[in-house]
């Protein structure tokens, strides 16, 4: 059987690509952020040494627009390429697919009463390739994929709840697919920001702060708020943290916080990292 290795929950702002794309890693206004995967890119190597990663995410119109817009879609393709967004980030090199948990992961899924839009052809976009190349810097991406988005665009938005209820379901599926792969959980967005509005430029350290500590000790805690109470939280853009929260569901009761990291601001954005190891 597969084993689950491990989640790491971290932001996704086009920014970070084009710090990349020009070499900023080292400037002032970067280097908190980029020094802080210098230890979990160690972990990946050393000890989580993931074959395949299921990479929990949203898609920002590049694969889904608003005519179109599924709670939540698995993708089941050979492989994944990125396309422009209009943010001047560099393509990177297609993403290997792992069709065989793909089929896994969506069989299981809907036994267990998720409805979920199947992708047999996907692109991906910065939310997807983004943190990809912050784990792997050289994007020669020596792992697999299975790409999981969730809905944080498009009202209605699934809860919290649900989203907690989908990771545990993913966490089941990984736990039984018949194959000796390590899996590692990959999950992206947020922390708290909005961009847009009245409030725009918001941020809420203290919220954001209580939200990762709750990951590792009480780990429901988030679900006891409803969508608009997040985004009154968080901002609008900041109920991302959905797909932290489905990642952490997925390793089980208990974790190990392996390594964090918490910077404000890039682009507006509170940024925040998380590696947590599954425990007992």
């Amino acid at each position: 059987m597969a084993t689950l290795v491990g989640g790491i929950t971290t932001s996704h702002v086009p920014a970070i690509g084009r710090a990349i794309a020009q070499g900023l890693q080292n400037e002032p206004y970067w280097k908190p952020f980029f020094d802080g995967f210098v230890p979990v890119r160690r972990w990946l190597h050393d000890t989580a040494r993931p074959d395949v990663v299921v990479v929990v995410y949203n898609d920002h119109g590049l694969n889904f627009f608003l005519d179109k817009m599924p709670t939540f879609a698995v993708g089941a393709a050979p492989e994944y390429l990125n396309a422009d967004e209009g943010w001047g980030i560099p393509q990177v090199p297609a993403f290997r697919g792992e069709q065989d948990l793909s089929w896994h992961l969506i069989e299981s899924l809907v036994a267990d009463e998720f409805d979920l839009t199947t992708c047999q052809e996907m692109v991906v976009d910065h939310a997807f390739t983004l943190p990809m190349a912050l784990l792997w810097p050289d994007q020669a991406w020596p792992v697999r994929v299975v790409p999981v988005c969730i809905n944080t665009v498009q009202l209605p938005l699934p809860s919290a709840r649900r989203c907690y209820a989908l990771g545990e379901a993913i966490g089941r599926a990984v736990r039984r697919w018949p194959a000796d792969q390590r899996v590692l959980v990959l999950g992206t967005g947020g922390l708290s920001h909005q961009l847009d509005g009245a409030r725009a430029g918001f941020i809420n350290k203290d919220f954001d702060l209580r939200f990762m500590d709750s990951l590792v000790n009480d780990p429901r805690w988030a679900t006891q708020y409803s969508t608009h109470e997040l985004v009154e939280h968080t901002g609008t853009q900041g109920v991302e943290l959905l797909m932290w929260l489905a990642t952490r569901a997925a390793l089980g009761e208990h974790v190990r916080e392996v390594h964090r990291n918490y910077h404000i601001p890039i682009s507006n954005t509170a940024s925040g990292l998380m590696v947590l190891e599954p425990a007992g």
